[in-house]
């Protein structure tokens, strides 16, 4: 009986070619584990009015832990259309299935390192290396939305004296969507980012948010962040809203190490800062609960690039490391990253994002070769 039991999903598009990439390298790294495939994705929401099947579920009930690709997700409208004709009459809708899975199991910490590896001719600079803790339950992403509005909702808004200006408003006029943030899962959120600073001997945590606008989710969350940061004298304790933390990141982002925010905040910083080490293909990402983890590169499914082997598999094979790593196999996940990063400096195996021909898997082939 194997070690370790992996769930797989490769998911859409490139989704299927940088899980392949991983796979490759994993079997070099030979660690004692056993790779089960499950579905996901576009095709079973078309066929089966669910993007994540019950049965992917219960696979990942049954496993360690998660290796993902990459998903396809449509608007609304777009997503009924290519719904089976037979199944449009019986009420399904689409929710991403990556959102559910964070979800479903919990997984409320999104930990999404953005480092720049010596040679990659996309850095933005040198030294950067920080690491951004998004909250990933709760916030602008927590799935509470309202379209048309309905009237008892409406009615307890109404309450409010700013609603005032909505009451006339026609129900198919007006969608909301709420920004829910609880206590637990704020101070969770914030105490990971500040753990990871001490276990890892970074310098300062920085909460990204928008307290001066969004008074009482914001405040919150700030509030909860400072009272936190007193049990780590060890650590420095930063604040910065979202629209001057998208400046200093393009300005100074050598002078943060850990960034901590809400669900949509986090988002919109992770990708900014993917950029400035490289782009998507460098991205990887932890979805992290207290029992159970998914790992992915951030970049989309890329459809028109589906089994063409073209796009880079960088931030797949840094998520695996990520894996590795969370799976407590921390010498292999070690020398995972180390022959990453020799790749990446000796630049003689580059896909297209980075000036070169080669393919996904000519990348973990050469990966797998500075494994020995």
């Amino acid at each position: 009986m194997a070690k370790y039991s992996i769930a797989v999903l490769p998911g859409d598009g490139v989704g299927k070619d940088v899980i392949e990439a991983a796979k490759i390298v994993l079997d070099r790294i030979d660690i004692d584990a056993e790779y089960i495939y499950g579905d996901i994705g576009w095709e079973f929401w078309c066929k089966e009015g669910n993007p994540l099947p019950d049965r992917t579920i219960q696979l990942l009930k049954e496993t360690d832990t998660c290796l993902f690709g990459a998903i396809t997700s449509k608007p609304r409208d777009d997503a009924w259309k290519e719904l089976d004709p037979q199944l449009r009459d019986k009420g399904y809708v689409y929710f991403s299935p990556i959102v559910r899975l964070r979800q479903e199991f919990d997984l409320y910490t999104n930990m999404r390192p953005c480092k720049a590896y010596p040679g990659n001719p996309l850095n933005y600079r040198k030294d950067i290396d920080l690491v951004i803790f998004r909250e990933n339950t709760e916030g602008m992403y927590a799935g509470v939305e309202f379209y048309p509005m309905p009237d008892d909702v409406r009615k307890a808004l109404l309450l409010h004296p700013k609603m005032k200006k909505f009451q006339d408003v026609p129900a198919d006029e007006i969608a909301l969507s709420t920004r829910i943030m609880t206590k637990k899962a704020c101070t969770r959120i914030v105490k990971k980012a500040f753990d990871f600073a001490r276990e890892n001997k970074r310098r300062s945590v920085t909460i990204v948010e928008k307290p001066n606008v969004l008074r009482e989710t914001g405040g919150f969350i700030l509030e909860i962040a400072r009272k936190i940061s007193k049990n780590y004298s060890d650590v420095e304790f930063w604040e910065a809203n979202i629209d001057a933390m998208a400046m200093w990141l393009v300005k100074n982002p050598q002078d943060y190490d850990i960034l901590v925010a809400e669900n949509l905040f986090g988002d919109i910083i992770s990708d900014l800062a993917a950029q400035l080490v490289g782009g998507l293909g460098f991205a990887c990402s932890g979805n992290i609960g207290d029992n159970y983890a998914v790992f992915e590169p951030t970049h989309g499914s890329a459809p028109k690039y589906d089994g063409m082997y073209k796009v880079n598999p960088t931030a797949t094979l840094l998520a695996t490391k990520m894996m590795l790593e969370w799976l407590g196999e921390n010498d292999k996940a070690h020398g995972m990253e180390g022959a990453i990063a020799e790749v990446i400096k000796e630049g003689k195996v580059r896909t297209y994002d980075l000036g070169g021909s080669a393919t996904t898997l000519d990348v973990a082939r050469a990966v797998a070769a500075k494994l020995g």
